[in-house]
């Protein structure tokens, strides 16, 4: 409906324009059309004529009568009028909105769906956790709401692809293979202590019972004091530790245990996601972008064009020439690259396949890697905005008022699958995105197992199932339902209904350009809003025959929509509750 709206403004303006009442250059790029949000101010409005006025050289109120008076002649729209100092709302005709539920009833898992068209080519990155172990509560958001996006895209009409990215190179997974290892010398009863700084978690445990059926005892290493450092640093003994793993095992054996223990987390991973819901398109390794020598022609590259420069033995990039506040180093002064490096030529490669757009979802411990990845694209010469980095902030858990704090080395964390197993994959999914990305959000693990109201998702997930009560009750008292007059449908709460349904489609549209899935829950919970209201003032089993029919194909309709956006952020729509 908001764009048939923008379109009859667009015809009006246009007309003006060649009655030369106005300058082909006061139109706008896009007419701005919103939802009403006050009953009295019709069901959508716009300001169109004030931001116009100074380039028409009319008064905002005069500019919306001429605005007004040339809107062609519709049957969607009972009438239009001037408010305020030059806004125009928009009222629908009734006959628009009841002419509505056989549309949703036709369209059926298709309305508020775009067909895909020219739409974007977009890839969605996300999650992209260190394989280092379980993903905890902090990714379940990135995964939820990256997940979520991907599914509101394809909504909207793109074409979408996903993609996890996996760090399986660097120091940290250097931490986790010889983490795993001493814990297979101890499964052999040898007496070797996990230094601090390792990986301490349960999970560690359960990799190395996996290396030690594989293996059985072909990597024990008797010789335990080589392996048994205390140094004064932390850092220090892990560094050295790594050293001697190394040298004792061998390139060969050392390479296959890091195999084995990546495959091991990988597959942790995905068993998590796959729990979530989630499942991605491809899974893209820093080992293939090192394999490939993509890191060292991105490098090259840039040296060519320029962009680095040698100091303190080290190698830079002039990122600040792009807006970062300072030069990062690419390749350190002992000849390693840093993961900034690696991760320049992962995103040209993402840059430089099909897609006209490519999102990455990260935490917000990255957000000031932001201008440093830009600016890398800008010196690669790939426009920097076809890379759109949108940041997800920490989640907390809330128990009982309390905050539950965690760290993934020490092991003391609470996992994404507890917390599955806990609230239900619903309640984390719908929690995770019921605020915008970049806001910190507050999870409260009580209130998201409670059945109650107050419960926004099962507050959406009742009215679903309420519906298929009623449908239910049809079947068991034997009423029949015949062709209804949808015309029937006068009530102020069946209007209201109506009104809001009309919206779904301008909500995924809306949601999907500003990459906010969190609108859809909003919706949802209006939606459900607005039928509980209903549903208490109105009878629909026991009224005369027509008017049932007709209410009956209305909560029909809302139970589709509801299903819709439910499948758009990934929750079930259960039939009963």
């Amino acid at each position: 409906m908001k764009a048939k709206i923008q379109n009859l403004l667009a015809q009006s303006i246009e007309r003006l324009v060649a009655l030369e009442e106005l300058s082909a250059d006061a139109i706008p790029k896009t007419v701005p059309v919103e939802a009403s949000r006050r009953s009295g101010q019709g069901d959508y409005a716009t300001g169109v004529a004030m931001s116009m006025a100074r380039a028409s050289g009319m008064k905002p109120r005069e500019l919306a009568d001429r605005i007004q008076a040339n809107l062609p002649p519709v049957d969607f729209l009972e009438r239009t009028e001037i408010a305020g100092p030059g806004f125009i709302n928009f009222f629908l005709a009734k006959q628009a909105l009841t002419g509505l539920v056989g549309e949703v009833l036709e369209c059926a898992d298709k309305f508020g769906r775009a067909t895909p068209g020219s739409a974007s080519r977009i890839l969605v990155e996300f999650v992209s956790a260190n394989p280092n172990g379980p993903l905890h509560v902090g990714h379940g958001r990135g995964a939820a709401f990256g997940d979520a996006l991907a599914r509101l895209l394809r909504a909207a009409g793109h074409h979408v692809d996903t993609e996890y990215y996996v760090n399986d190179l660097g120091r940290q997974m250097d931490i986790l293979c010889v983490s795993v290892w001493i814990r297979y010398l101890q499964l052999h009863d040898l007496k070797v202590k996990l230094p601090d700084g390792a990986y301490q978690g349960e999970y560690i445990i359960e990799s190395a019972r996996k290396l030690e059926h594989e293996e059985s005892a072909s990597l024990v290493c008797a010789d335990t004091a080589q392996i048994d450092i205390q140094l004064d640093e932390k850092d220090a003994t892990l560094t050295e530790l790594i050293r001697r793993t190394k040298k004792i095992l061998g390139e060969d054996r050392f390479l296959q245990l890091r195999d084995d223990v990546l495959a091991d987390m990988v597959e942790m991973i995905r068993s998590d996601l796959a729990h979530f819901g989630v499942q991605h398109d491809r899974w893209f390794f820093e080992s293939q972008v090192s394999k490939l020598g993509d890191v060292d022609r991105a490098i090259k590259a840039l040296r060519e064009r320029g962009f680095l420069y040698e100091a303190d033995g080290a190698t830079w990039f002039r990122s600040s020439e792009f807006g970062d506040e300072k030069d990062r180093v690419v390749v350190r002064a002992n000849g390693d690259l840093t993961y900034f490096a690696s991760d320049i030529a992962y995103h040209l490669d993402k840059m430089r396949r099909d897609y006209d757009i490519v999102i990455n979802v990260w935490g917000a411990d990255h957000h000031g890697y932001i201008a440093r990845m830009k600016a890398a694209m800008a010196a690669s010469g790939e426009n920097p905005e076809r890379l759109e980095i949108l940041v997800v902030q920490l989640a907390t858990l809330i128990r009982d008022s309390v905050k539950i704090s965690m760290s993934t080395r020490s092991g003391e964390f609470v996992s994404l699958k507890e917390l599955i197993d806990e609230t239900g994959r619903d309640a984390a999914r719908f929690f995770y995105i019921l605020r915008k990305s970049e806001q910190h959000l507050d999870f409260d693990l009580e209130l998201a197992k409670r059945q109650t109201g107050d419960n926004p998702v099962y507050y959406v997930q009742y009215a679903h199932a309420r519906i298929c009560s009623v449908a239910r009750q049809v079947r068991e008292r034997g009423l029949k339902r015949t062709s209804a007059d949808h015309s029937l449908l006068k009530q102020d709460s069946e209007l209201d209904l109506l009104r809001r349904l009309s919206r779904f489609p301008d909500v995924i549209q809306s949601a999907a350009n500003d990459y906010e899935p969190h609108q859809i829950a909003y919706y949802l919970r209006d939606v459900a809003t607005d039928f509980h209201s209903f549903y208490n003032k109105e009878r629909i089993l026991d009224c005369e025959d027509a008017l049932r029919c007709a209410r009956l194909d209305l909560i029909d309709s809302v139970r589709q929509v509801l299903a819709n956006g439910l499948d758009i952020i990934g929750v079930s729509a259960p039939t009963s509750m």
